[in-house]
């Protein structure tokens, strides 16, 4: 199931950037987005860590999920705040995170 897929299953609206450019753009537009979910490995000059981390700069209450299927991180290396899944990610899961983000 592709994230979008997943995000409008647990009854969200999903908005999808092309990039991270793309995203920060959008986040201008739209203040009523409360949860960013970010891969880590995005085309263009920005990757989701550093999309993440100018989120949380920007944009403090807008919650963070960043996933990567190459790379594990811990909580330390995210933005405070921000959940880290690995890919292949369980939709139980990632969707209860969404659900409690969005609470």
């Amino acid at each position: 199931m592709m994230a979008v897929d997943l995000v409008e299953t647990a009854g969200y609206e999903a908005i999808e950037a092309a990039d991270a450019a793309d995203a920060v753009r959008i986040l201008e537009r739209r203040p009523d987005i409360r949860l960013v979910f970010t891969d880590i490995d995005m085309p263009g000059g920005m990757d989701g860590l550093k999309l993440a981390a100018m989120i949380r700069d920007r944009w403090p209450p807008i919650e963070l999920i960043v996933i990567s299927g190459k790379r594990k991180l811990q909580s330390s290396d995210l933005p405070a705040r921000g959940v880290f899944f690995s890919k292949p990610y369980k939709r139980d899961e990632l969707t209860e995170a969404i659900q409690r983000m969005m609470a």
